[in-house]
Parts: C-alpha cells; sequence; structure tokens
C-alpha cells in the first residue's frame, strides 16, 4: 500500500512516500480503507519526538490518528461491522507505528463508529480526536443543562467544537477568541471575549457569581480559570498539567467508539458541524504538516487518499 512514513524523529523533511504491507487485521480490529485523514498538531509534534518517553514507537511509523473511510475486511471478533459499512475512528493505538496516512489501516473495534450521513468525507475525517477532545472534557467536567461554561481558544480545532457541544448539552458559553473569531462564536451560540489583559475582568462581567466549568483548549491560562471559577466549580486542560496541582483534571483524549457516535448523532440533528479549512493529496502531507505548524488555520487540514 502508499503510505506516507518516516524512520528517525525530526521535522517535515523526515516524511516520505514509501510501500508498507497492508496491514494484518486481528481478531478485535477492522481494516479500513482510507479515503480522508485530518491532521492534528500532535502528528508533527509526535513525529517530532514530543511523545517519546511516553509511547513506545516503532519505526517505520505511518503518522496520523483520525480517518474516515470503508470497512476492508473485519477481525474474527468484531460482529458490530460488515464490509463496505462507512465509518470513521480517532485510530491511536497504544504505541506508534501505523497510522492512517496511509491507503489502509487497521483500527481497534472499539474505536470506531458509522459515518454521520450529514458529513462529508472531510468533515468527518475531522471529527474524531478534535471532537472527543472536546466531549470528553465537557462531559467528564458535568456539563449539562443550566451550567455556565468558559472555553479558552473556543475559536481553534477543538474549542469550535467544544462551544457546539456545550450548547448541544444545554449549557451558557463564554469563549475566549481573537476579536475576528467572535462574529464566528456567535453564530454557535457562544458570548465572546477577548485574550489579553483584563480576561478574568471581561468573564466576570458576563458571568459575576463565577462560572461552573472550564475548559482549558491552549494552556498558559490557569490564573485566569482560577479567578473566575466558581467556589464549587470544574476545570480541566488539555495543554497545563500543572492544572493538577490547582484541584483540576490533566486531559488525555481517549479512543471511544460511543463518545463518536453520540458526536455523529449530534451532527445528524444538525447540532454540530466540522469546518474545513483545506485538503490535501497524501503525497503532499508534509506541505498540510506546513500549514498545520503555522497555527492559524481556522478549520480542520485534511489529506485525502
Amino acid at each position: 500500500m502508499r503510505a506516507m512514513t518516516y524512520d528517525r524523529f525530526g521535522g517535515n523533511e523526515v516524511l516520505s512516500e514509501t510501500r508498507q504491507p497492508r496491514p494484518r487485521v486481528g481478531p478485535s480490529e477492522i481494516l479500513v480503507r482510507v479515503r480522508c485523514a485530518s491532521v492534528n498538531p500532535v502528528d508533527w509534534k509526535v513525529m517530532a519526538g514530543g511523545l517519546k518517553d511516553l509511547m513506545h514507537t516503532v519505526f517505520p511509523v505511518v503518522p496520523g490518528w483520525d480517518v474516515a473511510g470503508v470497512v476492508e475486511q473485519v477481525g474474527i471478533d468484531t460482529p458490530e461491522f460488515s464490509v463496505g459499512e462507512e465509518v470513521l475512528a480517532y485510530a491511536r493505538k497504544d504505541y506508534v507505528h501505523g497510522g492512517t496516512f496511509a491507503e489502509f489501516v487497521t483500527v481497534p473495534v472499539r474505536a470506531l463508529a458509522r459515518r454521520p450521513a450529514s458529513l462529508s468525507w472531510e468533515q468527518a475525517a475531522g471529527l474524531p480526536l478534535a471532537g472527543l477532545t472536546a466531549y470528553q472534557t465537557l462531559t467528564r467536567l458535568g456539563t449539562g443543562e443550566g451550567s455556565t461554561v468558559l472555553i479558552h481558544n473556543a475559536g481553534g480545532g477543538v474549542g469550535t467544537l467544544g462551544v457546539q457541544i456545550a450548547v448541544a448539552l444545554g449549557a451558557r458559553v463564554i469563549g475566549t477568541a481573537s476579536p475576528g473569531r467572535h462574529d464566528t462564536l456567535r453564530e454557535l451560540g457562544a458570548e465572546p471575549v477577548a485574550y489579553g489583559d483584563g480576561l478574568a475582568e471581561r468573564v466576570r462581567e458576563l458571568a459575576p457569581d463565577g462560572v461552573d466549568v472550564v475548559a482549558d483548549f491552549v494552556g498558559g491560562v490557569l490564573d485566569v480559570t482560577r479567578s473566575v471559577l466558581a467556589e464549587d466549580g470544574r476545570h480541566a486542560s488539555i495543554a497545563d498539567p500543572a492544572v493538577l496541582e490547582a484541584g483540576g483534571q490533566w486531559m488525555w483524549v481517549r479512543p471511544s467508539g460511543s463518545d463518536l457516535a453520540e458526536l455523529g448523532r449530534l451532527a445528524d440533528e444538525g447540532k454540530l458541524t466540522v469546518p474545513v479549512a483545506a485538503t490535501y493529496p497524501l503525497e503532499r502531507l508534509a506541505d498540510a504538516f506546513a500549514r498545520s505548524q503555522e497555527g492559524h488555520t481556522h478549520g480542520k487540514i485534511v489529506v485525502t487518499v
């Protein structure tokens, strides 16, 4: 199969298109023929060696954890799916090796869900990691009807989905973003506030009694979180382990087909959409990574296979 791979840690220069063996399908795995796979910052951070002390790496590595495609083969213990079904997954395994920027990828059946009818292939590929990160953060914090939620970096990839999910859960949402993203956040149902000096005061003007939930999707904002959190409030961060010392949760997203199916339900009910900023063919993965590394893209970057 065609695959983008790297055989050492480094920058985008270590990526190349190669031929790799088609993955073997374990008893509890599904082989997916990849239609689209989306880029997340963790992909190029892993490639640079950012998780080498946390996750075992087997070279050559096919990067990528997000996928949308068609079931090509089922394992002997996977009655949930059939050949030909359209699916999506956060396909992270317990070690770094066989990812989604290839023609085929194996996915543990527990991570797989059916593709929502309302999402294109590109949108479906952009949903899993970012959507699950937002959904699991908000639900673990008990977000629900009547909650007031502050989302840091609400205009980012995870934050944009987080706003929609929190609104669907019945929460009032305050979202931090640059002024250029405020109209978009209003359309999604959030009350936007600008970054920078005085942020805590601006949030307090909107929520004088404090907020019930803070979801930090950027890092470096713990002081603001502490100053606006209600006395019995809950908070979590995906980017700042110091949150643990402040009574919060440090989130690491978990592959979950059931959670992904719930996000698909929200999409099909018109409550969740996935913005796509750009698409690239498989052989231009290095260009897609470079676009992601610029850090100013509003929407998912998707690779088509």
